[in-house]
């Protein structure tokens, strides 16, 4: 058997019929995944939701999401697939959500992520995200903390000169290998087969094979309040 030549993954829309996909990586991302009707309500209902899936073949390997209410882009929800990560599908859907919120006049882009999640703050930080406050005992599974992180305005010029110069370092990266087994080849595992994973509860970002966290693709971010007191 051998590998399958290598395909690009597309970011695209979310629609009804990924929902079960995206249930399925909700379910093994959080600790306490949305109930099954949320992403269908958010879809069908909420005017300021705006929700994508990173999308290899026919298969869903990733979905993210966020609210633009007025001028901010909040982002709301963040996983890739557990056999998926470290390969950069967090990096090109945050790259879509941004390029998203400039196109609707968003003004900045805001999210809470936890203080444990050492890959993740990398990735916001590399993207212009920077620390703006503290929501105290935030998340309800081990009540830690939550820092909200924010960027400089999207349409500065450092802004813009940032992501550009970050787009065309996505498009220079090779596109995945993936093998027989439909894991993307040179993933590192785990002893039993799974994927290594950083620090933190319920989904944590992934790590590389050395102790250093990869940067190039978080596993999560958790819905951020608002959302999470309407759904």
């Amino acid at each position: 058997m051998v590998a399958r030549p290598p395909v690009a993954v597309a970011i695209e829309r979310m629609t009804v019929d990924d929902l079960d996909a995206v249930h399925a990586i909700e379910r093994e991302a959080f600790s306490t995944p949305w109930p099954s009707q949320a992403y269908r309500q958010e879809l069908e209902g909420n005017r300021m939701a705006h929700y994508i899936v990173a999308r290899w073949g026919d298969e869903i390997v990733g979905f993210a999401g966020m609210w633009l209410l007025v001028d901010e882009a909040h982002v709301t929800t963040f996983a890739t697939r557990r056999t998926w990560r470290r390969q950069g599908i967090g990096e090109r859907l945050l790259l879509a959500l941004l390029d998203l919120a400039r196109v609707r006049g968003a003004r900045e882009a805001t999210l809470e992520v936890r203080p444990s999640n050492t890959a993740a703050r990398r990735l916001y930080e590399k993207y212009g995200f920077r620390n703006a406050g503290v929501r105290p005992r935030y998340y309800s599974d081990n009540h830690e903390d939550a820092l909200i992180m924010t960027t400089e305005p999207l349409d500065s010029r450092e802004m813009r000169v940032r992501l550009i110069t970050l787009r065309e370092k996505l498009a220079r990266r090779p596109e995945m290998e993936v093998g027989p087994d439909g894991r993307p080849i040179g993933l590192s595992q785990g002893p039993d087969g799974s994927s290594r994973e950083g620090p933190g509860a319920g989904g944590a970002a992934s790590t590389a094979a050395t102790s250093i966290p990869d940067p190039g693709d978080p596993s999560i971010i958790r819905p951020s309040g608002v959302t999470r007191k309407t759904l």
